[in-house]
């Protein structure tokens, strides 16, 4: 495997200071978000692409542990149908790493007339998304170059983790201060593991990555950055809806690449998955999920044991590692997949 490194490479590296930072700069505003969501019934999340990942987590974590009703927004509704809604009660939350992409601040302005009060998730401290929500959380990854989204996705996730605080979730703040040490520790680990699942997805044209709960955002993601940066076939999918049909297709050319919590309720639905891909001759590479997930798969890289409700933020790092090491392997430039720009306009 080549030793050349790439600036995917070295923004996934910078996860760690990029995660500090942000948790500095947005704990202290859990009072003001507090305020807008004293009124608010519901939160609609509005995204795109690997923010509409983002907003995945959030909407399972704020429904786990905060009680609202969480759902992702369809922003055609807005800009394409020009529908009206009443969102009186509700708190809209417009996630964007840019805070350039049209659609998106162009739904939130629609939310806005519809009645709810806004919130704006960037990285882009003077985008039209942060200057024309009620609050911007500005998250604080520094400038990302390479297309595929690392550290301005985990920083969405940090910013969500806060948000679900502001909106009283019975979780200890103290959990965050171990996402930044624990992504150090997945940097330094032996990359031997990692390498081996490399050489054996090299001659694949598809994959299954999967996932429930509150990691399903992960599975979504992995597979998204699989398919942008390596051209594979990846789908991302809830176990549960994978049981439902599309687990015919998990056969000996199409592995399983399985991701879970160390802990949590669905980490033995994951491991019942995993021996069900391997009757069927799938191969099986475990992201996370402590002994039990590696005990029943072929390959499997670990994370950190910290709570569930922080664990994406932990595990999406080797679904990104594996990403750039694959498309380097393939002879690919991670860096500038085909046909994909940083900034994505849509109507």
């Amino acid at each position: 495997m080549t030793t050349t490194t790439s600036m995917m490479y070295s923004e996934i590296a910078q996860q760690p200071e990029a995660l500090r930072h942000t948790f500095a700069e947005l704990l202290p505003l859990r009072s003001e978000i507090q305020a807008l969501g004293r009124s608010a019934k519901q939160v609609l999340f509005i995204a795109r692409g690997s923010s509409d990942n983002a907003a995945v987590y959030g909407s399972y974590l704020l429904q786990v542990h905060t009680g609202y009703l969480a759902t992702l927004g369809s922003p055609s509704i807005a800009t394409v149908y020009g529908s009206k809604v009443d969102l009186s009660d509700v708190l809209a939350v417009a996630i964007s790493q840019s805070g350039k992409t049209e659609e998106i601040v162009e739904t939130m302005r629609w939310a806005a007339d519809c009645g709810a009060r806004t919130i704006g998730i960037t990285n882009g401290e003077q985008s039209p998304l942060a200057k024309e929500a009620d609050l911007a959380l500005v998250t604080r990854a520094g400038e990302e170059v390479a297309v595929p989204a690392t550290k301005t996705y985990n920083t969405q996730l940090a910013a969500l983790a806060v948000l679900a605080l502001g909106l009283g979730a019975d979780l200890n703040p103290g959990d965050l201060d171990r996402v930044a040490d624990g992504v150090e520790e997945t940097l330094a680990a032996p990359t031997d593991v990692l390498e081996e699942v490399v050489e054996r997805m090299v001659a694949v044209e598809a994959a299954i990555v999967a996932g429930r709960g509150l990691v399903f955002s992960t599975a979504l993601e992995a597979a998204l950055k699989l398919k942008e940066a390596c051209y594979l076939y990846a789908m991302g999918m809830s176990y549960a809806d994978l049981l439902h049909g599309p687990i015919a297709v998990v056969d000996s050319r199409t592995p399983a690449l399985l991701v879970a919590s160390p802990t949590g309720p669905t980490l033995h639905g994951t491991v019942a998955l995993a021996e069900r891909a391997r009757e069927a001759g799938a191969p099986v590479f475990g992201l996370g999920g402590g002994d039990a997930l590696a005990a029943v798969s072929d390959l499997s890289v670990p994370i950190p044991d910290v709570p569930e409700w922080v664990s994406p933020m932990n595990l999406v790092v080797p679904a990104q590692l594996l990403t750039e090491r694959l498309a380097r392997r393939l002879g690919y430039n991670p860096d500038v997949p085909r046909g994909l720009n940083k900034v994505t306009q849509t109507d």
